[in-house]
């Protein structure tokens, strides 16, 4: 089980099948604003049905430890602020995770995504005994890479056509974060 982390703003928790309508809500308000930083979306990725079935997935794949899926949300738990996934997670000689995350365009630019990433990474170097962390970031997102460096994430490499966003594919800046 994961128990929530609370910054000053936010509560960071899994979603239920309560918050089915929160996130569909969360995805249908940032449409415009994700789409030039995630995959293609089908218009079915906005219904409540494919949501419910995202979160059975999400707590399926926590409990397999291949992936930790969470959202930030406002502290009365009535808007979501923000999206941090960590996947791919790999234990044993590697330890390491991907790092993914959005925010709400209501809230960009006004350091929620930090607040939301310290406890996050915390919770992933500390409970999770991860030693990398790993964030890829598209070069035109100056937001991105800004906040990784800011975390202190470091730079590692470039790959060209490395994920198709939007329906193109877009190289990426590849960065880590080594536990201390």
């Amino acid at each position: 089980m994961f128990h929530p982390l609370t910054t000053s703003r936010t509560k960071i928790r899994m979603l239920t099948a309560e918050d089915g309508f929160l996130i569909q809500d969360y995805y249908r308000d940032n449409r415009d604003h994700l789409r030039a930083w995630e995959p293609q979306r089908s218009e079915s990725f906005f219904h409540l049905n494919h949501q419910l079935e995202l979160i059975r997935v999400a707590q399926l794949e926590w409990e397999d430890r291949r992936s930790l899926r969470l959202v930030a949300l406002a502290p009365d738990e009535q808007e979501i602020l923000a999206v941090v996934n960590l996947t791919n997670l790999v234990f044993g000689p590697f330890q390491a995770a991907n790092l993914g995350y959005s925010v709400s365009h209501r809230h960009q630019g006004k350091g929620v995504m930090r607040e939301v990433l310290v406890p996050v990474l915390a919770f992933a170097f500390g409970e999770l005994g991860l030693h990398r962390v790993m964030a890829n970031y598209q070069p035109n997102n100056r937001r991105s890479e800004q906040l990784l460096a800011g975390l202190g994430f470091t730079r590692e490499g470039y790959a060209k056509d490395y994920l198709k966003i939007d329906g193109q594919w877009r190289d990426h800046v590849l960065t880590a974060l080594l536990a201390c």
